[in-house]
């Protein structure tokens, strides 16, 4: 078992002002005992006998996982073995390098996600992981920054996990999946959203996260195409969660980042808050502004997948809405559905509109000098 040490904020390498910032790449352990060097004896012995308990319907199987090879371009194998994502020279080979890749913040998904039901073990991997992340990426390679993957479920675990990391600059965000217990507003959460804000990171809540049903209001859908996009139901309720419980009153540094679940939906998501509040604001009077005004201030959202209309040039006409400054170009390295950024954006996008984009927002969001 490792322990991490503490680099100070000015001695991490600094970027230049060209080239692209990648908020959204996966990486993967090599194979299933590629956490036992940072997991005690107990721990090992653990998974070992009995493996994980999460909240999934099939234990250690995807519902639905892009149709085949678990969601992974068949490409991004390595060629010494391994899945993809667990061969950083490969990541270098495939896109670092090729697309100039300044800096790349490492979204994990190996785990428990947001937690299982034994929440000493959950506790147990999700240090594992940031270890993990820190001496198999982000020490061999500085241009990768980490994520400090926490249990939501327990509060006070995560917070002592956010403070054990707040000094070393090689983490820039915390992660929640977005299928939490309970929507993020809710106090239960709250000690964990007040020491990612006293630190300044933001909250990266990526799709996914153990759950005890189906995802929709409806039951299970048939179709991969419909669950790839009911993922996206989940962020709007925490975005409302967040917004509504007040959230942002409180904690008026906060940032939120939510990665994979597209964007276009939050521009309705906005309006309708807008009028409901219009119409029912007594119902949270604690509010000092209308729910989109919030929105527009704590929430930045990643490009991957984005949405393409048919005509490409309508992509300015949303981005607009968004906000060219809310928005950060995220690649999803090493998935199937994989945007490379010379091809990502059919749409003629001014070059200021792309630096901010492609790079200046990660890097004011993540605070990469």
């Amino acid at each position: 078992m490792t322990d991490t040490i503490t680099i100070p904020k000015q001695s991490v390498r600094s970027t230049s002002s060209a080239g692209i910032a990648d908020c959204d790449i996966h990486p993967e352990l090599k194979d299933r005992y590629g956490l036992h060097p940072y997991l005690s004896k107990r721990w090992r012995d653990h998974l070992d006998e009995y493996g994980e308990l999460g909240f999934e319907v099939f234990s250690g199987n995807i519902t639905y996982n892009g149709s085949t090879f678990n969601g992974y371009r068949r490409d991004a194998l390595p060629p010494n073995g391994g899945p993809p994502g667990s061969d950083l020279a490969l990541l270098r080979k495939q896109h670092l390098d090729p697309n100039n890749v300044v800096f790349g913040v490492l979204q994990p998904m190996v785990g428990l996600a947001n937690g299982g039901r034994n929440l000493d073990l959950s506790n147990a991997l999700s240090t594992a992981i940031n270890d993990w992340q820190i001496a198999e990426f982000v020490e061999p390679e500085y241009r990768l920054r980490a994520s400090i993957l926490v249990v939501p479920d327990d509060a006070v675990a995560a917070v002592a996990e956010i403070e054990k990391r707040a000094l070393d600059a090689r983490f820039v965000q915390v992660e929640i999946f977005t299928g939490t217990t309970e929507p993020l507003g809710h106090r239960r959460y709250r000690p964990i959203l007040e020491a990612a804000a006293q630190h300044g990171f933001p909250i990266g809540m990526h799709i996914s996260g153990g759950r005890v049903g189906a995802r929709t209001a409806s039951g299970w859908p048939s179709y991969y195409c419909e669950s790839h996009i009911d993922l996206t139901f989940a962020a709007q309720t925490q975005i409302m969660s967040l917004i509504l419980e007040g959230v942002f009153d409180q904690l008026p540094s906060l940032k939120v980042i939510i990665v994979e679940c597209g964007c276009a939906w939050s521009i309705d998501l906005g309006h309708r808050l807008d009028m409901l509040w219009r119409r029912m604001g007594s119902e949270v009077p604690t509010l000092k502004h209308p729910p989109s005004h919030y929105l527009r201030e704590h929430f930045y959202f990643s490009t991957q997948p984005v949405e393409e209309p048919d005509n490409p040039e309508e992509l300015n006409y949303l981005f607009e809405q968004i906000g060219w400054d809310r928005l950060m170009y995220a690649s999803d390295y090493p998935h199937w559905d994989f945007d490379d950024p010379r091809y990502a954006f059919k749409a003629r996008i001014s070059e200021e509109h792309k630096a901010l984009l492609f790079r200046e927002n990660a890097r004011k969001v993540y605070r990469i000098l």
